[in-house]
C-alpha cells in the first residue's frame, strides 16, 4: 500500500478553504438549511459514480427525494452522486475500517500539491447554502431567503494515498468512492482524516473530520446585506500583511479591505482550494478553535 505518512505538524499548518456542495454551476440550486438550522450539504453530479442521490440518507431524509424537490426534477434520486467529501457515517452503508476521506484531482490537486497540502493541514469545507421549509410533503426554498456561503465541515488530513499506485487489495473500506471509478489519472489522490482534530500538536477533544451541527451567524462567510454571496466577511486575521502571504487565488490585495475588527474580501468565484499558510497568520488557528 502507497501512502504518505507523517507526524501531525507541531505548530503551524496549512489551512485550506474547499469549496464543496451544489451550487449553480454544479446541481443547479444551493444546498438547504431547514428550520432548525440543521442542514445537508448534497453532493454533486457525477454520471461516473456508483451511488445514487437515493442510495444515501441524513437524518431521516432520503436524499434522493430532497433533490428532487428543490431541482424540480422526478428523476432526481435516480441520478448519481459524487458522494465526496464523504464526513458522515451513517449516510451510507460501510465496510468495516471506514473513516471520513476526500478525493481531488485534476487542477485542483495540482493547486494542493503545489502548496504542498499534506498531513497535518486542514481542509474547512464551504459551500453555497440557502433556507427552505416545507409545503406538504415537500422541500422548496424559501422565497425571501438569500443564498449564502457557509463553512459546514473539516477535515485533518490523517494520510494521503495516490489511488493509482495502490494495489487492488488496498483500501477496500474505499472502494465505494467515485475517485475509485474514473479513468486512471496520475494525480488522483485520496486524502484520508486523522484520528482527532489537533492545533498546534494539541487535541481538541473533536473527531478529525466532521460536520457543523447547525449554520449558526459564526459559520457565515458572505456578509450580512452583501449584494453578492462572494463578498465575506472574515475576521481581520486574515488580512493579509502582502501579496506573497495572501491566502491562494487572492493574493490581489484589491479584494481585501479593513472592516473594524474584521475584513471584507471579494472571493474568488473559480477555484475549489484556498490555501492559507497559518505560519503567517496564527490568529486563524484561533479562529478556528473558537468556531470548531
Amino acid at each position: 500500500m502507497v501512502a504518505v505518512r507523517s507526524l501531525l505538524k507541531n505548530v503551524f499548518m496549512k489551512l485550506i478553504l474547499s469549496r464543496k456542495g451544489f451550487d449553480s454551476s454544479a446541481g443547479g440550486c444551493p444546498s438547504p438549511v431547514f428550520p432548525d438550522r440543521s442542514f445537508y450539504t448534497l453532493p454533486i453530479p457525477d454520471s461516473r459514480s456508483r451511488i445514487t442521490y437515493s442510495d444515501i440518507h441524513h437524518e431521516g431524509l432520503n436524499v434522493g427525494k430532497l433533490v428532487a424537490d428543490l431541482t424540480g426534477d422526478r428523476r432526481g434520486g435516480a441520478r448519481k452522486a459524487h458522494l465526496d467529501p464523504d464526513l458522515i457515517a451513517c449516510a451510507y452503508p460501510r465496510e468495516t475500517g471506514w473513516r471520513p476521506c476526500l478525493g481531488q484531482t485534476g487542477a485542483a490537486q495540482g493547486h494542493l500539491r503545489k502548496q504542498q497540502v499534506g498531513v497535518g493541514d486542514l481542509f474547512l469545507f464551504f459551500g453555497l447554502f440557502r433556507d427552505v421549509e416545507k409545503q406538504g410533503r415537500r422541500w422548496q426554498f424559501v422565497k425571501q431567503a438569500r443564498p449564502f456561503h457557509g463553512v459546514w465541515g473539516w477535515l485533518q488530513i490523517g494520510e494521503v494515498y495516490h489511488i493509482d499506485e495502490l494495489s487492488e487489495s488496498d483500501l477496500q473500506w474505499a472502494r465505494y468512492h467515485p475517485h475509485f471509478h474514473g479513468q486512471p489519472d496520475g494525480g488522483n489522490t485520496l486524502y484520508v482524516a486523522s484520528d482527532t482534530l489537533q492545533f498546534e500538536g494539541r487535541p481538541t477533544g473533536l473527531p478529525g473530520a466532521g460536520v457543523c451541527e447547525r449554520l449558526e451567524d459564526r459559520f457565515r462567510l458572505t456578509a450580512p446585506d452583501a449584494a453578492s454571496t462572494t463578498q465575506w466577511r472574515l475576521p481581520g486575521c486574515f488580512y493579509p500583511d502582502s501579496a506573497d502571504t495572501a491566502m491562494s487565488f487572492h493574493g490581489n490585495l484589491a479584494r481585501w479591505s479593513r472592516d473594524g475588527d474584521d475584513c471584507t474580501l471579494r472571493s474568488a468565484s473559480r477555484g475549489q482550494e484556498f490555501v492559507l499558510d497559518t505560519i503567517e497568520y496564527p490568529g486563524v488557528v484561533s479562529w478556528l478553535r473558537e468556531i470548531l
